[in-house]
């Protein structure tokens, strides 16, 4: 199957950075909104709710560094550029290339990780912060090591000594993504998905150095970035900015106490919501994301 353009309306950049190239899409009009996916997919996770939020917003929708059409740098000391905070800076490099220095951000999974670590780094850039179906990565480790579950698996197994699982996952990536592409949907199928989307993501995976870049970006979230959310939970650092977290009522973090109460560990005003999903939200609820979405990203700050 060919590549389809699932965004026939938005524009596609490259954009140099301090890395290298970075893909990214844009449309729409309205405040800047930075749109960031997570794994083990691409920005295209993002095509069902983003002609919607074009209707409001100026959405920018990149691949992450090592995903999708982005580059993949081999992986440098702790892990750069795959930490949460090498991604967030490589990001606003992004938003200001495209003329937005003050801007909203809504994160899935990875990226609300990305999300969430701009906005404690860099306050004042973030105007407002919506994070799917995440809980902070401290709280997370927290979880798993209390009780591990098929869901979680993927932390430590991603996380694993450099080339033990890429080579495991290169006996057949497309078994691997699709595995957990379903696990963590609601029914636990595909069913869910555009096969034009589906294709995106099989494309990129199958690729030995975006696989090896997905696995330091696990590797950074059990090191580098475990270790940053130690640090401000130390200091007592918390995120300036309005932030809304949105989990899937069969998601990933809805197992055990509520991702909203998690939040407030490094959000105490946050507010938030299930929605009747799994993990991927935007492609498996897309009417019920924007329900939660729209009104916090719509409500005046004060």
């Amino acid at each position: 199957m060919a590549t389809s353009d699932l965004f026939p309306s938005f524009a596609s950049h490259w954009i140099d950075t301090s890395i290298g190239k970075i893909f990214a899409r844009s449309g729409g009009n309205g405040p800047p909104l930075l749109l960031i996916h997570g794994f083990p997919q691409t920005h295209v996770e993002w095509h069902r709710i983003a002609p919607e939020l074009a209707r409001s917003f100026t959405l920018v929708l990149p691949d992450l560094p090592g995903y999708g059409w982005s580059v993949a740098p081999a992986d440098g000391a702790n892990h750069f550029p795959y930490a949460k905070r090498d991604m967030a800076k490589i990001l606003i490099e992004v938003m200001e290339q495209l003329g937005h220095v003050h801007f909203a951000v809504v994160g899935h999974d990875r990226g609300a990780r990305v999300g969430y670590r701009m906005a404690l780094d860099h306050p004042g850039r973030i105007e407002r912060l919506a994070l799917l179906d995440i809980v902070p990565t401290i709280v997370m480790w927290q979880r798993i090591n209390a009780a591990p579950s098929p869901k979680t698996e993927h932390w430590i197994f991603l996380s694993g000594p450099k080339g033990v699982p890429e080579a495991a996952i290169l006996k057949d990536t497309t078994g691997y993504l699709e595995s957990k592409l379903s696990l963590w949907t609601r029914d636990g199928t595909l069913r869910c998905y555009d096969p034009r989307a589906l294709q995106h993501y099989r494309d990129f995976f199958n690729e030995p150095s975006r696989v090896h870049a997905c696995c330091e970006d696990y590797r950074a979230g059990a090191t580098v970035d475990l270790r940053a959310d130690e640090a401000d939970k130390a200091a007592g650092r918390t995120i300036g900015c309005p932030v809304h977290a949105v989990w899937g009522s069969a998601g990933i973090p809805s197992a055990g106490a509520s991702p909203l109460e998690a939040w407030k560990l490094f959000a105490p005003e946050a507010s938030g919501e299930a929605v009747d999903s799994g993990h991927f939200l935007p492609e498996e609820n897309p009417e019920g994301t924007l329900a939660s979405l729209l009104p916090f990203l719509r409500r005046p700050i004060d």
